[in-house]
């Protein structure tokens, strides 16, 4: 695949890697995860294997001399006018083409401009860049989106998808699938002659999400990130193969086996597959939702992914005949239509009347609210019946003094209750237009974006989530604290008031 090799700052650096996550000179793993080497790996570690063994060794002082840590860079007001200061921020938050030495830390070089979040993410994030896109579109820099378009189809070329984001240790893992979303916004604005350069990559894409399905693949069992259930129903769960420590949260997952004495054979793998669902943490992969350790992200088939990969089948289908393959076009449309019925099939829950995730070990529907379950509305799947019921759920459960909750449990998980997130607000009021539920959709909007302003105007600042039941509190819970930028939601926030009148 990539003829480049990428190795991982634990790969690099071993036992030195290990010794600085047995110590407490790091405030926080990402930290070293981030670093960049002075001298060549190799001989960092020759030489400290030497130095180690002499008296009065210091370890601080060693990785202060071999490593260079990342800068946080504090996000500066461009103007008291929200807006003007989100157009001016994009400067900010945009990286150049990557100029890095390879081999000397974990930044997988990029040929292209690209929009990080901010704070302490400082890479490219896989399914953060579709909303930061729409916020570009208002600003008029649609080469910009262009340009994060085609680094992710040369991460596609290079490793058969698209990673986490773009450090080595986000290899093994990807994150919700928007790319199809994201090719299909720059068609919007570039026209369809940009689809044959934006078709193998869309199609790599899904192979590598199919990847491990055969014609021999029993009924009911799991290969990687696909399933194939009863009468043929080929469904996607999140996964990654390594059952390691993170090593961006080394100390950690580590920390995690200490406290409850065991290790469970698939712990580590777990995590990693609720990493690759951008929800980590949240209820909705736990089998206990005020324990982390009961995480049984594989065994459960996410309503939003499945979504998501309906959407690249039917762009994929609506490419292939645009282009004149239209056997092949429509072969891909067969796979959507019945991933569509799969999805009102399995995932719609009588109890709750809200769509829910679905444990295919248990051959039922989880009936763990949260807003995943909106997508079928987002991308219109659902029925008005089934609509008008979610409608009546996100009102009554989901629907805060600030937008709309992530779930409404209180896990102490930053995917769970008192927090809103950006994209998931986007979501919701998408899919409530779509159903003609414009009063609940203009209300949500509303209430987020005058959150978003209120947070500013006290603080100078665009958070990565927000705490949207108590408006005097920031977001909180999760494994690091709340961050400033931030790319998806200033993203959002101008894509939700584009047009509106300001207040």
């Amino acid at each position: 695949m990539s003829k480049t090799q990428y190795r991982s700052p634990e790969e690099m650096f071993g036992e030195l890697f290990y010794d600085i996550h047995r110590s407490d000179i790091l405030e926080n793993s990402k930290a070293f995860a981030d670093a960049t080497a002075k001298l060549h790996p190799d001989i960092i570690l020759k030489v400290y294997k030497e130095e180690k063994a002499k008296e009065g060794f210091d370890l601080k002082s060693f990785v202060d001399e071999y490593f260079e840590f990342p800068k946080i860079d504090n996000i500066k007001v461009a103007s008291n006018s929200l807006e003007a200061h989100l157009h001016g921020l994009w400067d900010s938050l945009t990286r150049p083409a990557d100029k890095i030495k390879k081999n000397r830390g974990s930044k997988i070089p990029l040929p292209h401009p690209y929009v990080v979040p901010g704070g302490r993410f400082d890479e490219i994030y896989y399914w953060d860049s579709y909303f930061t896109m729409l916020g570009l579109k208002v600003s008029g820099k649609v080469d910009l989106i262009a340009s994060m378009v085609d680094n992710f189809k040369y991460m596609i070329d290079e490793f058969g998808h698209i990673p986490n984001g773009n450090r080595s240790y986000f290899l093994s893992r990807s994150q919700p699938p928007f790319y199809s979303l994201m090719v299909k916004l720059l068609i919007k604005e570039k026209g369809s002659e940009i689809i044959p350069m934006y078709l193998p990559s869309l199609v790599k894409e899904y192979n590598w999400w199919m990847n491990g399905l055969t014609e021999s693949l029993p009924v009911g069992v799991a290969t990687n990130r696909v399933i194939k259930l009863e009468n043929k129903v080929l469904l996607n769960r999140y996964f990654d193969k390594k059952n390691t420590p993170r090593e961006e949260m080394f100390r950690d997952d580590w920390e995690m086996i200490n406290v409850n004495n065991k290790l469970e054979s698939d712990l580590f793998k777990n995590l990693r597959a609720a990493c690759e669902s951008g929800w980590d943490f949240s209820s909705r992969w736990l089998k206990d939702p005020q324990s982390l350790d009961t995480i049984e992200t594989t065994s459960i088939l996410p309503i939003d992914l499945n979504c998501l990969m309906w959407h690249l089948e039917k762009l994929i289908s609506e490419c292939l005949i645009k282009i004149g393959n239209e056997e092949l076009g429509l072969n891909y449309g067969i796979l959507a239509h019945n991933r569509k019925k799969a999805i009102n099939a399995l995932f719609w829950d009588e109890k709750e009347s809200f769509f829910t995730d679905y444990n295919w070990k248990q051959k039922k529907v989880t009936s763990r609210l949260s807003l995943g379950g909106a997508y079928p509305m987002f991308f219109k799947l659902c029925s008005q019946e089934q609509a008008n019921l979610c409608t009546e759920k996100i009102k009554n459960t989901f629907l805060k003094k600030g937008g709309v909750v992530t779930t409404p449990y209180y896990t102490g998980q930053q995917w769970d209750a008192p927090n809103g997130w950006a994209p998931l607000q986007w979501i919701v009021v998408k899919g409530l237009l779509n159903y003609n539920k414009k009063e609940l959709a203009q209300e949500i909007a509303h209430r987020w974006t005058k959150l978003n302003k209120n947070v500013f105007d006290r603080t100078g600042k665009m958070l990565e989530k927000y705490n949207v039941e108590d408006l005097t509190l920031e977001g909180g819970g999760g494994e690091y604290p709340v961050q400033d930028g931030f790319g998806w939601t200033n993203g959002v926030y101008l894509a939700m008031t584009e047009g509106r009148p300001k207040e």
